[in-house]
């Protein structure tokens, strides 16, 4: 399977990195993960609805540039489908079962995803109704992978 994240922003948290790089290093045995990162677009800290929009439209495109038409498309969304570590492992082994080898999860900037990016998702994932740093979220993510790839060989790992 050949997984892509799409990422708005970079990684500056040392913590962080050395968690993802981590998290990259145990997964180079179930799949080919590669991460790509988007720049932000830089924003005053108030923004009327129409400029958050605009901000959203130019980190999308910036997104969707980087999705193939042949990718299944999950996005982190607040409002996503909230699954537990089994729930998602079985999807990632359904979409490795019917063919969908590529596919690729985005995490959005501070504001969140565009219009276009949502339209564009095969499926919304939501970790939480909470909300968190987007630089979190990558590492959370790639955890999470790794945890579905262990469950669904039957490898032990932390419960």
């Amino acid at each position: 399977m050949n997984i892509t994240i799409v990422a708005v922003g970079k990684i500056k948290e040392k913590y962080l990195k050395q968690g993802i790089d981590e998290y990259l290093k145990r997964l180079r045995t179930y799949a080919k993960v590669n991460i790509v990162e988007v720049p932000d677009e830089k924003a005053p800290e108030t923004m009327s609805p129409a400029e958050e929009q605009q901000v959203k439209r130019k980190e999308g495109e910036r997104i969707l540039a980087h999705i193939s038409q042949d990718a299944y498309v999950i996005t982190l969304e607040i409002n996503g489908k909230m699954l537990t570590s089994e729930e998602l492992a079985a999807k990632m082994d359904e979409l490795a079962t019917y063919g969908k080898s590529k596919v690729v999860f985005v995490i959005g900037g501070s504001l969140g995803l565009s219009e276009e990016v949502v339209k564009r998702s095969n499926y919304a994932l939501s970790f939480s109704k909470m909300t968190f740093p987007h630089q979190l979220m990558r590492m959370v993510l790639l955890e999470q992978v790794y945890r579905g790839f262990r469950i669904n060989r039957g490898e032990p790992y932390h419960k």
